[in-house]
């Protein structure tokens, strides 16, 4: 269940996004990457965007893309992510109650 993937980003988009940051007064930026089955006119089938809040999708407002790219190896056994219940959070919090480990600030 993995993949490797390139993606290349220009230096003008990463300018760009950095402005942004600073404008706004944000630590960082969430990416969306997208892989394809198909590939475009340039051999890529990876591309990434800003992530979408649910009201920008239903919105259909424009993606903002940053960058495309390609996969160059994958073991063909790609699946969703699955949220577990036994979260680090959960973790975190019976080590701290036992007093076992160190209060770390994540």
């Amino acid at each position: 269940m993995s993949s490797l993937n390139s993606l290349y980003l220009k230096l003008s988009t990463l300018k760009e996004i950095v402005d942004v940051l600073e404008r706004k007064q944000e630590n960082g930026i969430e990416l969306t990457i997208s892989i394809n089955d198909t590939t475009n006119n340039y051999n890529q089938n990876v591309s990434a965007f800003v992530a979408q809040t649910k009201e920008q999708r239903e919105a259909k407002t424009n993606k903002f893309y940053v960058g495309n790219g390609r996969t160059v190896w994958t073991d063909g056994k790609i699946t969703a992510f699955e949220y577990k219940k036994d979260t680090a959070e959960t973790k975190k919090a019976e080590t701290d109650n036992n007093g076992d480990g160190p209060d770390l600030p994540f």
